[in-house]
């Protein structure tokens, strides 16, 4: 069984065909528990509620990785679960390091994702698994909520009559925060970019291919929280289809107000970690001034036919623009000689937002950055990251021809690797727009003060602000007669 990878637009997840399972020869399926020794209790309901699946027995494996409890997990004996047990040792919260293992440890192509703290009705396991054999780089995920059972013992849920719903009617709960976000996005069916924000692990299926394009769960998150949202975020910036399955409900043992104040510093502390990670205004603040691991936008200069002036001029312009969450990749390939390279190599090297690089792909460099932006070397304006995004709305990719043939384009990450996987254009996972070059305000190097430095009057306003002596007044004379050189010799 090798299903393609997705081809609709957007997160449209109902245009993908998912007929139920023929229980008679089932795909196999790996289950991944984390396993911490406080919830010692809560694990054996779990393992009950997993006996109860649809889903031939003989087709699911469950691997628990247990994160350093003391005493260490012992493989339970009172289910006939099919059950392995891996051992790791405790580093702080290794939720995110805990699934990774187990996902080493598995047998199976797909992978299920499950909490020790959650009960699972009787088709979950089939309600995600038909999804990862309908398409590839499906990301499924069930919903929650959340209640008290300490009362109940594994035997009731395993002996049960009926649903857990029958089981649990007249209990109070509470709903998971994902719902919000699911009206929100009308199902994710909106073009959204915050969807990804539903990936939670303790009910979550993909294939193992995917999984391992999109890479582990980052294990340097070792606090509570965020981690998921991290993952979720790769994964949806990967082009995966993001897949809400209602009838892989599950039922989180506990409520969530229990040790809220706990989380929530927790998720605090962990936010600094996150916002470096995941590229979106939710998670980093939109004030200049900071940099980024992951930027929100790549913007690369193609710098053939360019002279080395005005590339130096375009870099500045992107580096002064109010898109400031940037990066810079200069393409220099063969263009340059020795001397050029090095006058260019001199301005930026230091420069920790601009890259010198050969031709290659940036998408392979910034797999994870939510915007790739193409520019040739000679073209210039002021704001055009800016201006650029306005335009692209919510269309998957926008761009401008030029005068002499060449363009200027925004494209969104996860249709590029969807394209990529597919082998399509990126126009078949969505709108794209042309927009006219008199919008983006553009100029060339030959139109007249195009090569000029960006912010030069901003900058002498500035030094001007400064100016509070004679010595410092000297200094400011110093700097123009300086910027009046550059001017002088190209530049």
């Amino acid at each position: 069984m090798n299903p393609k990878p997705t081809t609709v637009q957007y997160n449209n997840w109902r245009q993908v065909n998912a007929p139920p399972l023929d229980m008679r020869a089932p795909p196999p399926v790996s289950v991944i528990i984390p396993y911490y020794h406080a919830h010692s209790t809560a694990l054996p309901k779990t393992l009950a509620a997993l006996e109860r699946q649809t889903y031939p027995r003989d087709m699911f494996e469950v691997i628990i990785v247990d994160d350093g409890s003391d005493p260490p997990l012992t493989p339970p004996t009172s289910t006939a679960l099919n059950i392995r047990v891996v051992r790791q040792e405790r580093r702080g919260f290794g939720c995110g390091r805990a699934r990774n293992a187990g996902v080493r440890a598995a047998s199976h192509d797909i992978l299920l994702f499950l909490d020790s703290d959650m009960l699972v009705e009787s088709d979950w396991l089939a309600e995600h698994a038909k999804w990862h054999c309908a398409v590839s780089d499906a990301i499924t995920f069930g919903t929650r909520v959340f209640l008290t059972v300490d009362d109940i013992d594994p035997e009731t849920i395993r002996q049960r009559p009926g649903s857990l719903k029958e089981l649990f009617s007249g209990r109070p709960t509470e709903n998971s925060w994902v719902e919000k976000v699911l009206d929100r996005t009308d199902n994710l069916l909106a073009k959204s970019d915050e969807a990804f924000e539903v990936v939670i692990g303790s009910n979550l299926g993909m294939r193992r291919d995917f999984y391992e394009l999109v890479g582990d769960f980052d294990e340097s998150f070792t606090r509570w929280g965020l981690e998921d949202n991290e993952f979720g975020y790769r994964a949806y910036t990967r082009g995966g289809l993001l897949i809400p399955v209602r009838k892989a409900f599950g039922w989180h043992q506990g409520l969530w107000d229990e040790d809220r104040d706990v989380k929530r510093r927790s998720a605090l502390i962990q936010s600094g970690r996150a916002a470096h990670l995941i590229a979106h205004p939710l998670y980093r603040p939109v004030r200049p001034g900071r940099s980024y691991t992951v930027p929100e936008y790549v913007v690369t200069f193609d710098a053939a036919h360019c002279p080395a002036g005005g590339l130096i001029s375009a870099v500045e312009y992107i580096l002064a623009d109010w898109a400031h969450d940037l990066v810079v990749r200069i393409q220099t390939g063969a263009t340059y000689d020795y001397d050029d390279l090095e006058r260019i190599r001199n301005e930026f090297n230091l420069d920790p937002r601009v890259l010198l690089t050969p031709a290659s792909c940036a998408l392979d460099e910034f797999p994870t950055s939510p915007f790739h932006i193409s520019i040739p070397a000679a073209v210039f304006t002021k704001n055009m990251v800016h201006r650029l995004r306005f335009q692209l709305g919510d269309a998957v990719a926008a761009f401008a021809r030029l005068p002499d043939g060449g363009s200027v384009s925004i494209t969104r990450t996860w249709a590029l690797h969807r394209a990529r996987r597919a082998r399509k254009s990126v126009s078949d996972f969505g709108e794209t727009r042309e927009i006219s070059a008199k919008a983006l305000k553009i100029k060339t190097a030959g139109d007249e003060g195009a090569v000029l430095p960006p912010s030069a009057l901003s900058r002498a306003r500035e030094w001007l602000r400064a100016v509070q002596s004679a010595n410092e007044a000297w200094l400011f004379a110093k700097r123009a007669g300086g910027a009046a050189l550059k001017r002088a010799i190209g530049r």
